[in-house]
């Protein structure tokens, strides 16, 4: 005869959990929510301590078969996913450690955190199958704020370019090929053209370039000026030219020196009778009334500024007479007397010294 061993059971269609009691060691099965219970310890009088859920797919994991797992687990070992594909959204609420390669395929990928830290010193963006400067058009770095700060590849000027100031901290330069070209103060010595068309006030430096036009504020000229040659304008410039010396002046040139000095040995004009002498200028006292006066630079004579009074003699050019009322004859004694009217006269046909008058 077959020996049969039978189980407590609740059969399908009732109430779901744990039999109520059980019997020390006594086994039930649930065929509602597939779960075997087991009566744990003795309680006495015939009953179990607990009833303990030890079997069945409600309670424990199936080898094959599509299950929902809930509630809290611990895992210990090793767990193999590699053959498992996670479906739905998956959240670790605890730190995740990756060992091997992280590769995320979707289309965003967002991480949520204060700090990131990557150990690889290489960031690689744009991988994709064929990349090209096409595929790399627009790509960087975008900092979100009041506007988006963007510091991105530009296809078309085939340049990174930033949207906003960049800073250097002090000390720090801006450099082509290892070479300094900026500072905060200077320009790099490498920097030999420049297209610059305004800049401040120049205080040092030495100037290599062409001849600087007189429009510019230059001469125009480039030849090293001579001992004692001047610069000179010429109407249309300047020139290079020594002075001439004329009447009575020497002139000696030497390296940065000009003399001048007279050569007539004549000693400065002195002040004397009707005669000033100031400095290099010599001036006449005019008397008043004189009838001398200045016209146009030059000296004259001005009778209508003359208070002059008296007779002018025979021996000075005059007549020694102040009236004329007759014809005025000499008289042999250097002096001219006057005929007198109608008594002494000469008539048409009057001979003197020989001639007819």
């Amino acid at each position: 005869m077959a020996n049969t061993i039978r189980l407590k059971k609740r059969a399908s269609g009732g109430a779901s959990g744990a039999p109520s009691s059980l019997a020390p060691s006594e086994p039930a099965y649930s065929e509602v929510d597939n779960i075997l219970y087991y009566g744990y310890g003795d309680a006495g009088g015939g009953a179990a301590s607990s009833v303990v859920a030890i079997a069945g797919s409600g309670a424990y994991a199936t080898l094959t078969s599509a299950q929902t797992i809930s509630g809290n687990k611990t895992f210990t070992g090793t767990v193999d996913l590699s053959g498992a594909t996670l479906l739905g959204n998956t959240t670790f609420s605890n730190n995740l450690t990756v060992n091997g390669d992280l590769n995320v395929q979707g289309t965003t990928t967002t991480i949520d955190s204060t700090t990131i830290e990557v150990a690889d010193k290489n960031i690689t963006l744009g991988n994709v199958t064929t990349p090209t400067d096409t595929t790399a058009d627009g790509g960087g770095i975008s900092l979100l704020g009041a506007t988006t700060k963007t510091f991105n590849w530009v296809n078309g000027t085939d340049s990174f370019t930033s949207s906003e100031h960049i800073d250097l901290a002090l000390n720090k330069v801006f450099k082509i090929d290892g070479a300094s070209v900026l500072s905060g103060s200077t320009l790099g010595s490498g920097v030999v053209s420049s297209s610059l068309t305004s800049v401040g006030t120049i205080q040092s430096g030495v100037w290599n370039g062409t001849t600087i036009d007189r429009a510019y504020g230059g001469t125009g000229l480039t030849a090293a000026p001579q001992n004692g040659e001047l610069l000179i304008g010429n109407g249309t410039g300047y020139t290079l030219a020594t002075l001439t010396a004329g009447n009575n002046i020497t002139i000696t040139e030497s390296s940065g020196a000009i003399t001048i000095a007279s050569s007539g040995g004549g000693s400065a004009p002195t002040a004397g009778d009707g005669i000033d002498v100031v400095g290099s200028q010599v001036s006449v006292d005019l008397k008043a009334n004189g009838g001398l006066v200045i016209e146009s630079t030059e000296l004259a004579v001005d009778l209508a500024a003359s208070s002059i009074t008296g007779t002018l003699a025979v021996a000075d050019g005059g007549t020694g007479a102040t009236t004329l009322t007759g014809i005025v004859k000499g008289n042999g004694t250097g002096a001219f007397t006057a005929a007198v009217a109608g008594t002494d006269y000469l008539s048409n046909s009057s001979t003197i010294d020989g001639g007819t008058f």
